[in-house]
């Protein structure tokens, strides 16, 4: 089986660290790339590179470009909007949610407090979004 590729934008050194030791613990048969700012995330996607991530994981509250605008641009754009964009953020607002689903997201995670609660999060994304979930070919 092909590895996987999720795209994790998300500047917060411990929400990185969980997630990505929630990937291990999982045993995620993926290649994780992180990128810590909305201007390099989108840098990133539209540079062409193939295969693209296979899935998105977006914080809204970004150095240089937000989250909104990160996912307003990714689905903007013919090469990535059907990429699925999952936003797994803190804010607790519902119109960052409203905002979210407005301008495309697949989802909206809250995210929990501590590893085991958090882990859980990922294992569940990670089994539909790479396990159930079919999209169409790039």
């Amino acid at each position: 089986m092909a590895r996987h590729k999720v795209l994790l934008i998300e500047d917060n050194a411990d929400d990185v660290d969980m997630v990505l030791h929630a990937c291990s613990h999982s045993g995620l048969n993926a290649d994780v790339v992180v990128i810590r700012d909305g201007g390099d995330a989108l840098d990133y996607l539209f540079q062409g590179l193939l295969p693209l991530p296979d899935v998105v994981v977006l914080d809204l509250t970004l150095p240089r470009l937000g989250g909104l605008d990160v996912l307003r641009s990714i689905r903007g754009n013919p090469g990535t909007r059907r990429i699925p964009v999952v936003v797994l953020t803190s804010s607790s607002s519902d119109a960052d949610m409203r905002t979210s689903y407005d301008l495309g997201a697949n989802s909206f995670i809250r995210k929990p407090h501590g590893f085991e609660a958090f882990a859980g999060v990922i294992g569940q994304l990670e089994r539909y979004w790479l396990g159930l979930n079919i999209r169409p070919p790039a």
